[in-house]
C-alpha cells in the first residue's frame, strides 16, 4: 500500500485555509518522510451555513497541486475530489493536463459527481443534471488528452473539431472515480483507474447522498466484486480508503493498533490510503506527517512503487 496526505480542511468560518501550514514546507516535510502522495479537495462557493454545520473551505485543488509540483520530485498528486459537473470538461481537461505536465507526469484526477445543492445554484450548474454531466466529463477527458482533433456535442456545449496541446505525459492521466453507488462503482470498472470508497457516521452518506459501506467484510467483498466486473483490467485498479481514525494525530498514540488497522485494509485489496490531515500549526501538521513517516509510510517500503 501506499500513502497519501490530504492538506487538512479547515471546518466553519473562523480561521485560514493556511493556518496548519505552508503547503509547499508541508509537501517537501511529506515526501523527505516516506509518504506517497498528497491531495486537496474542493469546494469552490461553500455556503455559510454549511460552514457553520462541519462544512470545509478549500484551496483550488488544481491551483494547489500545482505548486506542490514545483517543491516536490516523487508525490503524486490528487484531487480528492474534484466535482467533475462544476466545469465545462474542456476547462476540466486542459487544468487536470497543465497539473500532469508540469509535474511531469505525476497527477491524478478524483472525480465525483458532487452532492451539495446550494454550491451547484451557486455555479449556476442543474443539480439534476449531475450524472449526465458527469459521463460527458468522463467522455472528453481522453479525447482532450489525446492531443488529436476530435468533435463532441455536448448538453450545453458543442465542440467542433478542437485540439488541445501539449499533451500530457499520462495518456490518458489516471481517473479515480470517488462513492459507494452501484453506478459509480459500474463507472470505475468500465471506464476508470481507481475507486474511492467512502467511510464514516451515518450523516456522512446522507449528506453525500451515497450509500453507506464498512470498511471490513464488505469492503472487501466490494473491491473483489469491482475487479471481477473490470475483467482484464482489474487487477491493474487502484483502490484509494481514506483512514479517518483521529487517535493517528496524537504524539504519544498506539502505531500498533494503526498497523493492525491497516493491515486489514491491505488484506481487503486497498492500494492506496488517504490520511486526512488534522487543522492544527504548521508544527504539529510537520511533526504528524514524520511521525507517520517513520511509523508507516516510510518503513512500508511503498515508496517509489509503480
Amino acid at each position: 500500500m501506499r500513502f497519501m496526505y490530504q492538506y487538512p480542511d479547515l471546518t466553519g468560518l473562523e480561521g485560514d485555509m493556511l493556518d496548519s501550514g505552508p503547503v509547499g514546507e508541508l509537501a517537501r516535510v511529506a515526501e523527505d518522510a516516506g509518504w506517497d502522495g498528497f491531495s486537496f479537495t474542493e469546494h469552490p462557493a461553500p455556503g455559510v451555513r454549511w460552514l457553520q454545520t462541519g462544512g470545509h473551505q478549500t484551496l483550488d485543488p488544481f491551483v494547489a497541486l500545482g505548486y506542490v509540483a514545483a517543491v516536490t520530485s516523487r508525490l503524486k498528486l490528487l484531487t480528492y475530489l474534484s466535482v467533475l459537473p462544476y466545469r465545462n470538461p474542456m476547462l476540466l481537461a486542459k487544468a487536470a493536463a497543465s497539473v500532469d505536465i508540469l509535474s511531469g507526469g505525476r497527477f491524478i484526477l478524483g472525480a465525483g459527481t458532487g452532492y451539495n445543492k446550494s454550491e451547484f445554484h451557486a455555479l449556476g450548474v442543474d443539480f439534476d443534471e449531475r450524472n449526465s454531466l458527469f459521463d460527458e466529463a468522463l467522455d472528453v477527458l481522453p479525447k482532450h488528452w489525446s492531443g488529436e482533433p476530435f468533435s463532441y456535442a455536448g448538453q450545453h456545449f458543442s465542440a467542433r473539431e478542437v485540439i488541445a496541446r501539449p499533451r500530457p505525459p499520462q495518456q490518458p492521466i489516471p481517473i479515480w472515480i470517488g462513492g459507494n453507488s452501484k453506478l459509480t462503482r459500474r463507472r470505475v470498472a468500465r471506464r476508470a483507474n481507481g475507486w474511492m470508497p467512502m467511510f464514516g457516521p451515518e450523516a456522512l452518506f446522507t449528506t453525500t447522498r451515497t450509500p453507506a459501506i464498512s470498511a471490513g467484510d464488505e469492503l472487501a467483498a466490494a473491491i473483489a466484486q469491482l475487479r471481477a466486473d473490470a475483467g482484464e483490467r482489474g487487477a491493474e485498479l487502484d483502490v484509494a480508503a481514506a483512514y479517518t481514525e483521529p487517535s493517528v494525530h496524537d504524539a504519544d498514540t498506539d502505531w500498533g493498533k494503526h498497523r493492525d488497522a491497516l493491515a486489514s485494509f491491505a488484506a481487503a485489496g486497498v492500494t492506496w490510503v488517504i490520511v486526512p490531515g488534522q487543522a492544527g500549526t504548521r508544527d504539529s501538521c510537520a511533526a504528524f506527517l514524520e511521525r507517520f513517516g517513520k511509523e508507516i509510510a516510510g518503513s512500508a517500503g511503498s515508496s517509489g512503487a509503480g
